[in-house]
Protein backbone atom coordinates (compact mmCIF):
# COMPACT_ATOMS: atom_id res chain seq x y z
CA UNK A 1 0.00 0.00 0.00
CA UNK A 2 1.11 3.20 -1.20
CA UNK A 3 0.87 6.59 1.36
CA UNK A 4 -0.30 9.36 0.26
CA UNK A 5 -1.51 12.87 1.79
CA UNK A 6 -4.58 13.02 -0.47
CA UNK A 7 -8.19 11.91 0.69
CA UNK A 8 -8.44 8.21 -0.53
CA UNK A 9 -12.18 8.69 -2.37
CA UNK A 10 -9.82 11.11 -4.65
CA UNK A 11 -7.60 8.61 -5.21
CA UNK A 12 -10.73 6.17 -6.38
CA UNK A 13 -11.77 8.69 -8.21
CA UNK A 14 -8.81 9.02 -10.46
CA UNK A 15 -8.39 5.51 -10.26
CA UNK A 16 -12.03 5.08 -11.98
CA UNK A 17 -11.59 8.08 -13.89
CA UNK A 18 -8.12 7.13 -15.63
CA UNK A 19 -8.90 3.01 -15.63
CA UNK A 20 -12.77 2.13 -15.74
CA UNK A 21 -13.60 5.30 -17.52
CA UNK A 22 -17.36 5.16 -15.70
CA UNK A 23 -17.42 8.64 -15.43
CA UNK A 24 -21.33 7.77 -13.56
CA UNK A 25 -18.87 5.95 -10.58
CA UNK A 26 -16.93 8.71 -10.89
CA UNK A 27 -19.49 11.21 -9.73
CA UNK A 28 -20.99 9.39 -6.93
CA UNK A 29 -17.36 8.75 -5.43
CA UNK A 30 -16.73 12.31 -5.16
CA UNK A 31 -20.44 13.40 -4.61
CA UNK A 32 -20.08 11.31 -1.67
CA UNK A 33 -17.29 12.48 -0.67
CA UNK A 34 -17.88 16.16 -1.07
CA UNK A 35 -21.49 15.62 1.06
CA UNK A 36 -19.44 13.97 4.10
CA UNK A 37 -16.76 16.78 3.63
CA UNK A 38 -18.62 20.08 3.65
CA UNK A 39 -16.18 22.19 5.11
CA UNK A 40 -13.07 21.27 2.82
CA UNK A 41 -10.43 23.64 1.87
CA UNK A 42 -10.88 21.82 -1.78
CA UNK A 43 -14.66 22.06 -1.66
CA UNK A 44 -15.18 23.66 -4.93
CA UNK A 45 -12.45 21.38 -6.24
CA UNK A 46 -14.46 18.73 -5.17
CA UNK A 47 -17.09 20.05 -7.06
CA UNK A 48 -15.64 20.70 -10.28
CA UNK A 49 -14.23 17.20 -10.33
CA UNK A 50 -17.62 16.27 -10.12
CA UNK A 51 -19.07 18.51 -12.74
CA UNK A 52 -16.09 17.25 -15.31
CA UNK A 53 -17.30 13.60 -15.09
CA UNK A 54 -20.98 14.33 -15.38
CA UNK A 55 -20.13 16.72 -18.91
CA UNK A 56 -17.50 13.54 -20.00
CA UNK A 57 -20.69 10.97 -19.07
CA UNK A 58 -23.26 13.58 -20.92
CA UNK A 59 -20.62 14.35 -23.90
CA UNK A 60 -19.84 10.69 -24.72
CA UNK A 61 -23.49 10.16 -25.03
CA UNK A 62 -23.68 13.30 -27.66
CA UNK A 63 -25.46 15.91 -25.09
CA UNK A 64 -23.45 18.74 -26.05
CA UNK A 65 -25.72 21.28 -24.87
CA UNK A 66 -25.93 20.00 -21.27
CA UNK A 67 -22.07 18.70 -21.30
CA UNK A 68 -21.42 22.68 -23.12
CA UNK A 69 -23.34 24.43 -20.18
CA UNK A 70 -21.99 22.25 -17.10
CA UNK A 71 -18.54 22.52 -18.48
CA UNK A 72 -18.96 26.25 -18.77
CA UNK A 73 -19.67 26.47 -15.32
CA UNK A 74 -16.93 24.34 -14.63
CA UNK A 75 -14.83 26.38 -15.68
CA UNK A 76 -15.47 29.39 -14.36
CA UNK A 77 -15.04 27.95 -10.93
CA UNK A 78 -12.04 26.44 -11.39
CA UNK A 79 -9.50 27.34 -9.67
CA UNK A 80 -5.71 26.65 -10.43
CA UNK A 81 -4.10 27.61 -7.13
CA UNK A 82 -6.49 24.43 -5.59
CA UNK A 83 -6.15 22.15 -7.81
CA UNK A 84 -2.02 22.39 -7.89
CA UNK A 85 -2.18 21.65 -4.26
CA UNK A 86 -4.00 18.55 -5.44
CA UNK A 87 -1.60 17.36 -7.15
CA UNK A 88 -2.99 18.96 -11.01
CA UNK A 89 -1.73 21.31 -13.32
CA UNK A 90 -4.57 23.64 -12.25
CA UNK A 91 -4.10 25.81 -15.26
CA UNK A 92 -3.76 22.85 -17.73
CA UNK A 93 -7.10 21.72 -16.22
CA UNK A 94 -8.67 24.86 -16.54
CA UNK A 95 -7.48 24.94 -19.91
CA UNK A 96 -9.06 21.81 -20.78
CA UNK A 97 -12.56 22.78 -19.39
CA UNK A 98 -12.78 26.03 -21.13
CA UNK A 99 -11.54 24.06 -24.23
CA UNK A 100 -13.94 21.26 -23.94
CA UNK A 101 -17.10 23.98 -23.43
CA UNK A 102 -16.28 25.66 -26.68
CA UNK A 103 -16.00 22.59 -28.70
CA UNK A 104 -18.69 21.15 -27.41
CA UNK A 105 -20.61 24.54 -28.21
CA UNK A 106 -19.30 24.33 -31.72
CA UNK A 107 -21.68 22.82 -34.63
CA UNK A 108 -19.48 20.10 -34.94
CA UNK A 109 -19.05 18.81 -31.74
CA UNK A 110 -17.30 15.64 -30.70
CA UNK A 111 -16.06 13.50 -28.16
CA UNK A 112 -12.68 13.41 -26.81
CA UNK A 113 -11.25 12.36 -23.36
CA UNK A 114 -10.26 15.56 -20.60
CA UNK A 115 -6.83 13.91 -19.13
CA UNK A 116 -6.17 15.15 -15.64
CA UNK A 117 -2.74 16.72 -15.58
CA UNK A 118 -1.62 14.73 -12.77
CA UNK A 119 1.85 16.38 -11.53
CA UNK A 120 2.53 14.89 -8.31
CA UNK A 121 4.23 11.74 -9.01
CA UNK A 122 3.41 10.31 -5.47
CA UNK A 123 -0.49 10.80 -6.49
CA UNK A 124 -0.49 9.20 -9.95
CA UNK A 125 1.67 6.08 -8.21
CA UNK A 126 -1.32 5.72 -5.95
CA UNK A 127 -4.09 6.27 -8.36
CA UNK A 128 -2.36 3.77 -10.67
CA UNK A 129 -1.91 1.66 -7.82
CA UNK A 130 -5.65 1.63 -6.86
CA UNK A 131 -6.47 1.55 -10.82
CA UNK A 132 -4.69 -2.14 -10.99
CA UNK A 133 -6.28 -3.36 -7.93
CA UNK A 134 -9.64 -2.62 -9.33
CA UNK A 135 -8.61 -4.63 -12.47
CA UNK A 136 -8.38 -1.69 -14.73
CA UNK A 137 -5.58 -0.55 -17.24
CA UNK A 138 -4.59 2.81 -16.89
CA UNK A 139 -5.27 5.77 -19.41
CA UNK A 140 -7.99 3.85 -21.69
CA UNK A 141 -10.10 5.94 -24.38
CA UNK A 142 -13.30 6.88 -22.91
CA UNK A 143 -15.33 5.51 -25.82
CA UNK A 144 -13.92 1.95 -25.33
CA UNK A 145 -15.33 1.86 -21.71
CA UNK A 146 -18.46 -0.29 -23.37
CA UNK A 147 -21.86 0.25 -23.45
CA UNK A 148 -22.52 -1.08 -20.01
CA UNK A 149 -20.20 1.99 -18.42
CA UNK A 150 -21.32 4.56 -21.87
CA UNK A 151 -24.87 4.18 -20.59
CA UNK A 152 -24.77 3.47 -17.20
CA UNK A 153 -27.89 5.65 -15.95
CA UNK A 154 -30.04 2.90 -18.30
CA UNK A 155 -29.21 0.13 -16.16
CA UNK A 156 -29.05 1.16 -12.26
CA UNK A 157 -31.94 1.36 -10.07
CA UNK A 158 -33.40 4.47 -9.60
CA UNK A 159 -36.67 3.22 -7.71
CA UNK A 160 -34.98 5.34 -4.56
CA UNK A 161 -34.94 8.46 -6.50
CA UNK A 162 -38.53 7.64 -8.39
CA UNK A 163 -39.81 7.47 -4.76
CA UNK A 164 -38.12 10.79 -3.38
CA UNK A 165 -39.15 12.31 -5.79
CA UNK A 166 -42.93 11.38 -5.54
CA UNK A 167 -42.36 12.18 -1.65
CA UNK A 168 -41.60 15.41 -2.66
CA UNK A 169 -44.03 16.32 -5.22
CA UNK A 170 -46.89 15.65 -2.42
CA UNK A 171 -45.01 17.64 0.30
CA UNK A 172 -44.86 20.87 -2.53
CA UNK A 173 -48.81 19.92 -3.24
CA UNK A 174 -49.30 19.69 0.39
CA UNK A 175 -47.72 23.11 1.24
CA UNK A 176 -49.64 24.37 -1.87
CA UNK A 177 -53.00 23.41 -0.28
CA UNK A 178 -53.73 21.28 -3.03
CA UNK A 179 -54.11 17.75 -3.14
CA UNK A 180 -51.18 15.78 -5.91
CA UNK A 181 -53.70 12.84 -6.75
CA UNK A 182 -53.22 13.46 -10.61
CA UNK A 183 -56.94 15.36 -10.54
CA UNK A 184 -55.43 18.77 -11.34
CA UNK A 185 -56.42 20.63 -14.24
Amino acid sequence: MIFSPYPDAYIHYLAEYNGSRDYFECHEIMEEYWKEHPDSDFTTCWLVLIRISVCLYHARRGNWKGAAKLMGKAATEADASQFDRLGLDGERLAEQIRAATREWNSPNASYADIELPITDALLLEAAKARCSELGYAWGIHGLEAGDEVIHRHKTRDRSDVVLARAESAKRKALRRGTPDDGSRR
